[in-house]
């Protein structure tokens, strides 16, 4: 990863490691469930997190203490520290964890109570449970890391730019580790509606990304970690490294609220400026691991953006949403865990619910089972309401 560091231009900086990876989905509990889900071309049934056990994680009462999108996010942490192997209190360390609506489940639960029982009666932990910087806290308290702090709130590119923002604090130098990614659970009556009535939904409840009878996206909830560190350190310390990441960018169409720039604009130029901090060509890329959220503006949209980039041909694109649906902030940090995954098993994994590759959009989209293949780079992208793009690099370890 490129870090500018002197007025002369760009040197290169510390080389980033993933050493753990942590996931929460509807898939169930880990990224082995993740991983083995999405190598069915039958989504799960669900996309609601079901029943699991998140006692190692503290009594009931202090379970209680955390709105459903931090327990989410300190599972999929705890994951994805234990495989790193990391141990704490690390002074430097830092966390990242995004959500891009936080604590909504808190918020109307202590509205009823205020409208119920009156003001005396909201619980005095309202507002450490529903801020949005809740997750980031309660993930840099558990494992004692005393480095940046930080939350990202940049709707569904929030996952995609923790990890890029927590490859540029260990490139630079400012952290040796960071815990990063996202968690969302906002799956209930208030938010569901919003999203259907401003017609973004499915109104089949059917994601089908990239197809040409796409018609929106299905939400989704859950929970996606990282764990980067300085490879050198990691390399000192004996660890499994799992992949490496050698590039992310930020950018903002800077064109509507919820609309995608139709010209893709911003995301090419994303997907452009990660390219070059990686400092690779675009023929370097083996796969994209799409944002591709079954809407049919957004789909169109980043196809447009990726033929801009890719001239010479778009490599064989995913949409893990055909699987999990779109769960917000965390849909680009378990993109990034299945990005990882994709080149630890040398393995595409199929878009699930998609059976006909809209013509206008004319890509190769990986369909109705996994593709074994040779991959050493991956893309993987997302993009939020607001405008936001996000990419990031990864790279396959070899020994």
């Amino acid at each position: 990863m490129q870090v500018a560091v002197t007025p002369s231009g760009p040197v290169q900086g510390r080389r980033v490691a993933v050493t753990g990876l942590g996931a929460l989905s509807c898939a169930g509990v880990g990224a082995d469930a993740l991983w083995q889900a999405l190598q069915s071309s039958t989504p799960p049934a669900s996309k609601r997190i079901g029943e699991f056990d998140a006692s190692h994680l503290g009594g009931p009462k202090e379970l209680r203490r955390f709105d459903p999108f931090t327990l989410y996010g300190l599972m999929a942490a705890q994951e994805a520290w234990d495989q790193s192997g990391l141990s704490g209190p690390i002074i430097d360390g830092g966390s990242i964890v995004t959500t891009g609506i936080g604590g909504l489940q808190t918020v109307l639960e202590q509205f009823r109570v205020l409208t119920e029982k009156g003001p005396d009666r909201v619980s005095p932990f309202m507002v450490p449970m529903m801020m949005p910087n809740a997750a980031t806290a309660a993930v840099s308290m558990r494992f004692g890391l005393g480095g940046p702090a930080e939350t990202v709130t940049t709707a569904c590119a929030a996952g995609t730019h923790a990890i890029g923002n927590a490859a540029r604090l260990i490139a630079s130098g400012r952290c040796s580790m960071v815990v990063a990614g996202g968690a969302e659970a906002v799956m209930v009556p208030l938010s569901e509606a919003g999203f259907k009535n401003m017609t973004a939904l499915s109104n089949e409840e059917i994601s089908r990304p990239f197809d040409v009878n796409r018609n929106g996206f299905v939400m989704g909830e859950g929970a996606g970690i990282l764990i980067l560190e300085d490879w050198d350190q990691a390399i000192a310390r004996g660890a499994t490294i799992l992949a490496e990441v050698i590039g992310a960018a930020s950018t903002a169409d800077a064109h509507h609220i919820t609309a995608p720039d139709p010209e893709g604009n911003g995301a090419a130029r994303c997907m452009e400026l990660a390219l070059s901090d990686a400092g690779i060509s675009p023929e370097d890329v083996s796969h994209i691991n799409a944002h591709g959220t079954s809407t049919p503006l957004n789909d169109l949209g980043e196809s447009v953006a990726m033929k801009r980039v890719f001239t010479k041909g778009v490599p064989p694109i995913t949409s893990i949403k055909g699987h999990l649906g779109h769960s917000l902030s965390a849909a680009g940090a378990l993109e990034g865990v299945a990005s990882v995954l994709t080149l630890l098993n040398q393995s595409i994994p199929p878009t699930a619910g998609t059976t006909q590759v809209d013509p206008e959009i004319g890509l190769d989209v990986v369909l109705g089972s996994p593709r074994k293949t040779e991959l050493e780079v991956v893309l993987s992208n997302s993009f939020g309401f607001g405008g936001h793009n996000g990419s990031v690099i990864f790279r396959r370890f070899r020994a």
